[in-house]
């Protein structure tokens, strides 16, 4: 698109912008309070709900506008614009007090969206992939089980074919928002007697379908984000199988590209901010210090270059292409960032972060500490990361395979 065109699309999109949100006061960015620095929500069910109505009304808004998922293609329901829209979207968007997103809001429309629209059948596309883009069905993930979380593909719930049904059977774990969930997007695996990723396949699964339990799990912040779901004997129509059967792993494979993208990306703000270390370290009289300098120098450019690497990443993505191994690059650099930040933050704090002294901006880190570890996990670890630029991006020899075997023969199965 022609420079004109795209600052009178950029226009467009400011102006709409502005008649649906207010402007982004100054410095709201930086913020102090404990839910400003946690990495994952840990609110109550009534609040986490009223914050899930704040953003389906604004993803409502967005996706009838034509404003939702901008670069997948008008055959799979989107508008079929590039990825430097949706660029220029995202900053013009960082203008307005936008509502603050959810795990469960991010995976429903950044995730199972996606995949349903380029995995789905024509009606799938209509009556899920539409829904999901619109919030008006929120989906959860249900990928990592208690033995298969970085080897996913070692999964063991199964699936098998019963008439025009499914009848599954296992336990999901680390699920965000299942409470809140309408349908999970789910991996089973249906044909045992092939190499382990040859024989999974995926499905829509209504959430509240008989035999399907939902058990949150309390994590070290004190929230309550994250779910185990044990799934028995749960009956689900062949209509809401997700591509073909024993193509789960390429459904997989493209959902995990999403969601590393929208990891490194997104804009929802996780955890603190060099914004918020810089308050910090002013507030406590270290600006001065040699040390501190560098260490925030440190955390700038380390900010500075994800932000460099994010809009690199989607500015050379085709317009609807699949996220590549390149969204690890964003992932990884998000989670270090992370990592980072939090340390940075205890260094100036010492003994401050143990302790609630009611000093404002110090004791509420606690809550980016204990979880930023989370993130290093979430969307594939810091180790797989490594592997799939090891292996997918800077071709080096792949780590030898002993797992090459009909699943059924692997040990312990």
């Amino acid at each position: 698109m022609p420079q004109s065109n795209m600052d009178e699309w950029r226009g467009e999109v400011r102006e709409w912008l502005a008649t649906l949100l207010e402007p982004r006061p100054a410095g709201a960015t930086s913020g102090h309070g404990a839910a400003d620095l946690a990495v994952f929500h840990n609110l109550p069910d009534d609040e986490e709900r009223r914050l899930l109505d704040r953003c389906r009304a604004y993803q409502r808004a967005r996706h009838d506008a034509g404003y939702q998922a901008l670069t997948l293609p008008r055959e799979n329901g989107g508008p079929g614009l590039t990825a430097a829209h949706a660029a220029v979207f995202a900053e013009e968007e960082s203008a307005f007090d936008v509502p603050p997103s959810t795990e469960l809001i991010s995976v429903t429309v950044r995730l199972v969206a996606m995949s349903v629209s380029l995995f789905g059948t024509p009606e799938q596309r209509e009556t899920h992939a539409r829904a999901f883009l619109r919030t008006d069905l929120l989906a959860c993930q249900l990928f990592s089980e208690p033995g298969a979380g970085s080897d996913l593909a070692a999964l063991r719930t199964r699936a098998r074919r019963d008439g025009e049904h499914w009848v599954i059977d296992g336990q999901k774990v680390w699920t965000s928002g299942a409470q809140f969930a309408d349908h999970g997007l789910l991996l089973a695996r249906t044909d045992p007697d092939v190499v382990k990723q040859a024989g999974i396949t995926a499905f829509l699964v209504p959430m509240d379908s008989p035999g399907v339990e939902i058990r949150p799990i309390r994590q070290m912040s004190g929230g309550a984000s994250f779910n185990e779901v044990f799934l028995s004997g749960v009956r689900v129509p062949d209509a809401l199988r997700v591509g073909r059967p024993g193509q789960g792993w390429e459904v997989a494979n493209a959902t995990l590209a999403f969601e590393r993208t929208a990891s490194g990306s997104g804009n929802r703000r996780k955890g603190g901010t060099f914004d918020d270390v810089l308050a910090l370290a002013r507030s406590l009289h270290r600006t001065g210090d040699p040390l501190v300098r560098q260490h925030l120098a440190d955390l700038y450019v380390r900010g500075a270059l994800r932000a460099a690497t994010v809009e690199r990443a989607a500015r050379a993505s085709a317009a609807g292409g699949r996220p590549g191994p390149e969204a690890s690059l964003t992932k990884l650099m998000a989670s270090e960032l992370l990592t980072r930040t939090g340390q940075v933050a205890a260094e100036l704090m010492g003994a401050r972060i143990a302790a609630d002294t009611g000093e404002p901006g110090t004791f509420a880190w606690t809550e980016h500490l204990l979880g930023a570890p989370g993130y290093r996990l979430a969307g594939g670890t810091d180790q797989i990361q490594r592997n799939l630029i090891g292996e997918r991006v800077l071709r080096l020899p792949g780590e030898p395979r002993v797992d090459r075997v009909p699943f059924s023969e692997l040990s312990g199965n």
